[in-house]
């Protein structure tokens, strides 16, 4: 009895071995299945990749030559451009001064139209199928769009050329815009240069500067300086203006032609306002320098002569009862003192 147990026992174990073996196996074999179709499948993948790789490197190298040959066409056009303003420069900058900004303009425009029509040019060698023709088409459909994007830069650049062929300023000249004084220093297509007496530098769009009123101060060579001062009301005028206009006479730098002046300005609160005005050559002298000197000499003249360039003076009006602190009540108070 107990050998038949131990034999069905036996048995037993030895088909749950049988069929976990069998499971273990089942399962080894799904598992490579699935293993082995992963990798087919990356190996697909990165097949299909490396395909990819292998025919644009094969084509990059087929249009190698093309791409090498519109580089070397740019850059032709591109010396080409240089060349152009080697000759626009040798070619007008001897003449008139007023021909620099032609000069300007014949640069950055030509220049600009060189380089483009070699940009195309090489664009046509190095893109299969491409023309002119699909770019201004597609130009044309975005147009509006693009209008308005570059509305602004647009009008900046045809301002700039409308300024460098009008030459209402030039560079080197001094001008006035707005808030702003400063002498030019290069005119662009879409802005101006200014560089102010302080040493800054001011970019001005030149839609700005052709919309708005522009001052120019060295338009022309000669320039009026004024001032004004006060003498005393005991001061004989005629005897002021006199010796106002023999310093004038002195100074080599002013211009005998127009006249210098001096007028009565006002009747001021504490003196009798005089403007003094005369004018100078620019390339000589300049205006604060000129101003700076006569207004040395005026002020030491009135002075040798006795005529008082006086302070402002006020008058202090008090009632008589009023009773100032620290003196004697009883004590009478004045009326009106001046100072």
């Amino acid at each position: 009895m107990a050998e038949q147990t131990i034999r069905e026992a036996g048995e037993n174990t030895a088909e749950a071995i049988s069929d976990a073996t069998q499971a273990t196996a089942t399962l080894v074999q799904n598992a490579g299945k699935a293993t082995t179709h992963k990798v087919i499948e990356k190996a697909t993948e990165y097949k299909d990749v490396y395909t990819t790789v292998h025919e644009m490197a094969q084509h990059f190298w087929e249009r190698l030559p093309y791409l090498l040959i519109a580089l070397t066409v740019f850059i032709i056009f591109w010396l080409i451009s240089k060349v152009f303003k080697f000759f626009v420069v040798k070619t007008l900058s001897g003449r008139a001064k007023r021909k620099q900004n032609l000069v300007l303009v014949l640069n950055r425009i030509g220049s600009t139209f060189i380089v483009f029509i070699g940009f195309m040019i090489a664009l046509v060698i190095a893109i299969p199928g491409f023309t002119p023709a699909q770019l201004i088409s597609a130009l044309g459909i975005g147009s509006v769009a693009i209008g308005f994007a570059f509305k602004d830069i647009f009008q900046n650049m045809l301002s700039g050329i409308l300024i460098l062929l009008g030459e209402p300023f030039r560079i080197g000249d001094e001008i006035v815009s707005g808030t702003f004084t400063g002498v030019v220093e290069d005119i662009q297509i879409r802005a101006t240069y200014i560089r102010t007496g302080d040493g800054r530098r001011i970019v001005i769009p030149n839609a700005s500067l052709f919309t708005n009123p522009v001052t120019v101060n060295t338009a022309f060579v000669k320039r009026q300086c004024a001032f004004d001062v006060g003498i005393s009301y005991q001061a004989n005028i005629q005897d002021a203006k006199t010796i106002i206009l023999e310093v004038l006479d002195e100074v080599r730098t002013i211009q005998s032609q127009p006249t210098p002046s001096v007028q009565v300005k006002t009747l001021g609160d504490f003196s009798i306002v005089l403007h003094i005005s005369w004018w100078v050559d620019v390339k000589e002298v300049g205006i604060g320098a000129s101003i700076d000197e006569v207004q040395i000499l005026v002020k030491e003249a009135l002075t040798t002569k006795g005529i008082n360039i006086p302070y402002p003076i006020q008058q202090l009006v008090m009632d008589q009862n009023t009773v100032v602190p620290g003196s004697d009540s009883n004590a009478s108070t004045p009326a009106k003192s001046e100072f």
